[in-house]
């Protein structure tokens, strides 16, 4: 006769496959938000336009064939498939390295979540466009910093809490 304290194995829980959850959501969260802002760009702005929003930014429509900062976007074309492969690799990559991490390593989850976002919103547009599209375009007295979008700023995100959490980490062994 079962021990009536246990509970049944389909009622326990996981704890960490219910954490895991959480930090595929916000990829999930990320990759849609990107998708949308994207979608709404494409609709209401014709390619190259233009709107001042304030002093020091403005919504634009362009298309990046490269990678950050446009790099290699006049290389002919193999590139697209090149960085598809590349985003999709280190997806796969970050997929592993999240279910892997200790609960206790939240930053750091939380640091990949936010690029897995960013690198599936970008290996999209790549693999359905052909290229990315960026509309966030901040300048100052004249110098315009390479337009991005919200994946791209995911990825940002995600890389400083990677730095940040090194630190922290570093400063826990230590101790």
């Amino acid at each position: 006769m079962p021990d009536s304290r246990e509970e049944p194995s389909a009622a326990k829980i996981d704890k960490r496959g219910v954490s895991l959850v959480w930090w595929y959501l916000i990829a999930l969260i990320v990759l849609v938000l990107d998708q949308l802002t994207k979608s709404w760009v494409i609709a209401e702005f014709y390619l190259g336009q233009r709107e001042i929003i304030t002093s020091f930014f403005n919504l634009v429509h362009v298309h990046n064939y490269g990678a950050a900062f446009s790099f290699l976007s006049d290389a002919g074309g193999w590139q697209r498939w090149f960085f598809a492969a590349l985003s999709a690799l280190v997806s796969a990559v970050i997929i592993v390295w999240i279910s892997r991490l200790p609960k206790t390593r939240w930053i750091e989850s939380l640091a990949l979540a936010l690029i897995l976002g960013g690198a599936l919103g970008n290996l999209y547009d790549r693999l359905v466009l052909g290229y990315v599209v960026d509309f966030l375009d901040f300048h100052w007295s004249g110098s315009h910093f390479p337009a991005f979008n919200v994946a791209d700023s995911g990825i940002t995100m995600g890389a400083i809490l990677l730095i940040l959490d090194m630190f922290i980490t570093d400063q826990d062994t230590q101790r």
